[in-house]
């Protein structure tokens, strides 16, 4: 399945729900991020992570409520997702746009850490062309 359809979002999303280390961090954690990437194959998407209450939801379009927003190009996304670029090195150039409570993103780091478990699952499946 080709990154960032809808097609992959749908499974990402499957994979989340099903991720219980993802439940357990999502326990002591409250945000709403939305990804926005531009310029993709398939024109722009937009998708979010909403965590709250114990659970983690995925799906297409905007997080609500949306803490934070991360901004950037498909060739970024596909750079970081493959490992050729490193994320934080991608936000400290500016590859990577964030808007919102940068320290609501940062608390919140135990999250994007279950979240790197769940991807594994999907990114063996996945065409990044």
């Amino acid at each position: 399945m080709r990154y960032l359809s809808l097609e992959w979002i749908e499974a990402l999303s499957v994979e989340v729900t099903k991720g219980e280390h993802l439940e357990e961090v999502a326990a002591h954690h409250t945000v709403g991020v939305t990804q926005v990437i531009t310029d993709g194959p398939e024109g722009d998407v937009t998708y979010h992570l909403q965590v709250a209450d114990g659970g983690a939801s995925f799906g297409a379009g905007p997080a609500d409520p949306e803490d934070v927003k991360m901004e950037q190009s498909w060739q970024t996304a596909v750079d970081v997702a493959t490992g050729e670029l490193n994320a934080q090195e991608a936000f400290i150039s500016g590859q990577i746009r964030l808007f919102g409570d940068q320290q609501k993103l940062l608390d919140s780091q135990p999250v994007f850490g279950a979240l790197n478990q769940v991807f594994s699952t999907v990114n063996v499946r996945t065409d990044y062309v």
